[in-house]
């Protein structure tokens, strides 16, 4: 019997270390070798460095490690494995914290101790934990890459046993192991290719990062994917399927931002990718979140989560395959059907990545010594998003969310603009903002969703004219934010009636729908059937034609419906104080319609 992969290169070959350069080194080979190849640096002492080739040049390749280089010298053995670097795609999955390249961090922790010792590697998924098979194909049924061969339950999920993606042409399965409790690597299936070769399938298959894992007819997004943060799904929304970025300075909220999209996202699958974050904010990830609650299921949050951390403290050689590795993990989840959101945190430190392996290369560096091929990576990268029909009818996405740190808050640096350039939403975080202890601290007047429109027609099937409220909500942030810049120079007094009351309308939507207590039960995560009743509510009060005596009496009557609205925040949802808080701001709004002047 014979097995094939698309990964898997024909011949191996060695090499000998010439010179070294940091985490880079010129190896000359014997024998053939391939671009992306995994490599292994025999330093002695039983250790070996993983590594993958990243130039060739006649007979001399230059390779990045992973690890720490120390111990390395002139004439160190490397061997070429004839692989590209892969990722392990089967059950167990989920739950699992591994690093940039894949490594169970938990079992390097206990083979090594509470310091990771370097050359350590372990198998990604468990051979000894067993699954129930249910197959769904039987003898003769002819199958293609992707096609689904059975199921095992993964938590609440139907993880479905697929033909392998390294599989082309078609196929005729000729044995089919019965259902029953097997290890993923396990045959559970045989199938005959088209030249007659026979084929052994197990739940395990592996594929190389950096190619798309991409199969079946790819659509335009258009579902919305609501996260319980107003300013996200009223103002600035995401399509399941589409790209998103939120750069900001640092300490602005990209990291609690992120923690608190992948708690409340309305996505069947979360992963998670630290790349280059600072080990203490990935400590409080792995913390809160066997403790957290799925809103959407009330399930642990970490059953439906997989992590790749590679924190700041870790090799950096690491990152940028940390990246590719989330994605493939996402991929792999979305062609069974399933919504899955990739959190990218930061981008802007693979970029940083790039940026020292393009220096040590000695590459023509770009702007700010970036690669000049910065954008088309990055562009790359958030390509691999979208919304997929599978063959069988199903529907899968992979979103895409990440995070730019541009150095003192400058979005017109490289990292930024060029993926501005590529992402359908631009959510960007303020330091005045953060400063003044706003919550979000997205800017709504720098921000922007190419999804609006899409967005606004799948809810008009539930509020009539919602996208005509959110433009109206967006003008009266933009003429409050105009007419609070006049104030700055002449003062209220320099003002007309009428611009202060809009000031005031902006204002109160700023601080009472706007803006969310992170550390309030009932205010961390407001679902759209909270969200719809509130905004119209807010819409209702920016339509509304106030005439006061006085600017005091305008400002005093905004202070009190500002309260009103923000203490009906922290309210359980139509809970009876809740209702009666709802139907006090309707009442004195109708107060204030009836009378032709409102007093103090």
């Amino acid at each position: 019997m014979k097995e094939t992969s698309h990964t898997t290169l024909k011949q191996t070959a060695t090499g000998k270390v010439l010179k070294a350069f940091g985490n880079l080194l010129d190896v000359e080979f014997q024998g053939d070798i391939h671009q992306g190849e995994v490599a292994m640096v025999r330093i002695g002492g039983g250790v070996s460095l993983k590594a993958e080739v990243i130039e060739i040049v006649g007979n001399v390749a230059k390779i990045q490690v992973f690890e720490d280089t120390r111990g390395v010298r002139l004439n160190t053995s490397v061997e070429f494995t004839s692989h590209l670097l892969e990722a392990e795609l089967g059950p167990g999955l989920l739950t699992a914290i591994f690093d940039g390249l894949q490594n169970p961090l938990e079992k390097v922790a206990d083979a090594t101790g509470l310091f990771l010792s370097r050359g350590v590697y372990i198998q990604p998924l468990d051979r000894t934990r067993h699954w129930d098979f249910h197959p769904s194909v039987k003898p003769g049924d002819v199958v293609r890459r992707g096609d689904f061969l059975g199921y095992t339950m993964e938590g609440r999920f139907h993880h479905q046993i697929m033909v392998p993606f390294t599989f082309f042409g078609e196929y005729t399965i000729n044995w089919v192991i019965k259902p029953g409790s097997y290890s993923i690597d396990t045959v559970v299936a045989r199938a005959v290719d088209e030249k007659g070769g026979e084929h052994n399938i197990t739940m395990l298959q592996k594929w190389a990062v950096k190619m798309p894992l991409f199969e079946g007819e790819k659509v335009k997004a258009s579902r919305m994917m609501d996260i319980g943060m107003r300013i996200f799904d009223t103002q600035f929304p995401v399509l399941k399927g589409g790209t998103f970025c939120s750069p900001g300075p640092f300490g602005a909220g990209k990291t609690v931002l992120q923690h608190h999209l992948s708690k409340y996202s309305s996505v069947d699958i979360v992963v998670i990718v630290a790349c280059g974050e600072r080990a203490g904010e990935v400590v409080e990830v792995l913390r809160s979140l066997p403790h957290l609650t799925d809103p959407h299921t009330n399930e642990p949050l970490m059953n439906r989560t997989v992590i790749i951390c590679n924190t700041s403290s870790m090799p950096v050689a690491a990152r940028e395959a940390s990246i590719y590795m989330g994605a493939t993990i996402a991929e792999y989840y979305r062609q069974m059907g399933l919504d899955v959101l990739l959190l990218a945190d930061s981008t802007s430190r693979w970029a940083q990545a790039m940026r020292e392996m393009s220096g040590r290369l000695e590459e023509i560096p770009g702007e700010e010594a970036f690669p000049a091929y910065l954008a088309s990576r990055i562009a790359a990268f958030y390509e691999r998003s979208g919304v997929i029909n599978l063959k069988n009818g199903k529907q899968g996405s992979m979103t895409i969310g990440g995070t730019v740190s541009p150095a003192g808050g400058n979005f017109e640096e490289p990292v930024t603009q060029a993926t501005l350039s590529v992402v359908g939403a631009f959510h960007g975080l303020s330091r005045a903002r953060s400063d003044a202890r706003r919550y979000p601290a997205i800017d709504p007047l720098i921000s922007w969703s190419k999804y609006i429109d899409d967005v606004s027609s799948e809810l008009e099937a539930k509020v009539h004219g919602w996208g005509k409220m959110v433009k109206l909500a967006a003008k009266i942030l933009r003429e409050g934010d105009e007419i609070g810049k006049r104030m700055e120079v002449v003062g209220e007094e320099g003002i007309s009636m009428n611009d202060m009351i809009t000031y005031l309308k902006s204002e109160l939507f700023e601080f009472s729908y706007l803006q969310q207590n992170a550390f309030d039960k009932e205010d961390c995560y407001c679902p759209l059937k909270r969200q719809i009743p509130l905004f119209k509510l807010v819409c209702r009060i920016f339509e509304m034609p106030f005439a006061f005596d006085s600017q005091d009496a305008a400002r005093a009557y905004f202070l009190e419906l500002q309260n009103e609205l923000k203490n009906m925040n922290f309210l359980p949802f139509k809970s009876d104080r809740y209702d009666q808080a709802f139907e006090r701001i309707e009442a004195k709004l109708e107060s204030a319609v009836k009378k032709e002047k409102v007093g103090r």
